[in-house]
């Protein structure tokens, strides 16, 4: 896809810890988000992630479960979203998810695009699971399992 492209891909991942960040159960997690971060902000593609004066967004509350951190970034392209997912150092800490994380049985993963220089919100974020939950891959919300191309034209709500 071409790069200079006039939508970018945003992208939610919710996780439901196991434990507080606090916990030692969760150190290693926590020590990680800073070095994984960086990675990402370094990452070819990478746009914008949410994050708080602390320099991640564990403590962004988008659901009522307080054990459910998000992480929402804005990214050039699925391919670099994709490398940076499972070809960087991230894909290490991927492969321990199950030591920090339960399982959560609604979609906990969405992208989809957005005309650049827009920054999604975390209730966006929200919205766009939710309407993953609802009704599938499609445009409006979509996963690595079935990418849709960026629109024509403008439109950032899934309707």
């Amino acid at each position: 896809m071409n790069k200079t492209t006039s939508f970018h891909l945003a992208q939610v991942n919710v996780a439901r810890v196991i434990a507080p960040l606090d916990d030692p159960i969760m150190a290693d997690f926590v020590a990680g988000l800073a070095p994984i971060n960086a990675v990402a902000d370094d990452s070819p593609g990478f746009v914008w992630r949410l994050q708080t004066e602390n320099g991640d967004a564990t403590s962004v509350r988008v659901f009522e479960d307080e054990m459910i951190i998000v992480n929402l970034s804005v990214w050039e392209t699925v391919d670099d979203l994709k490398n940076y997912v499972y070809k960087s150092r991230h894909a290490h800490f991927l492969r321990r998810k199950k030591e920090w994380f339960s399982k959560i049985e609604t979609p906990h993963f969405v992208m989809w695009w957005v005309a650049a220089g827009h920054t999604p919100t975390p209730a966006e974020a929200k919205e766009r699971l939710e309407w993953l939950a609802q009704h599938g891959d499609a445009p409006q919300a979509f996963t690595f399992r079935r990418v849709f191309q960026p629109p024509i034209t403008a439109n950032t709500s899934p309707s």
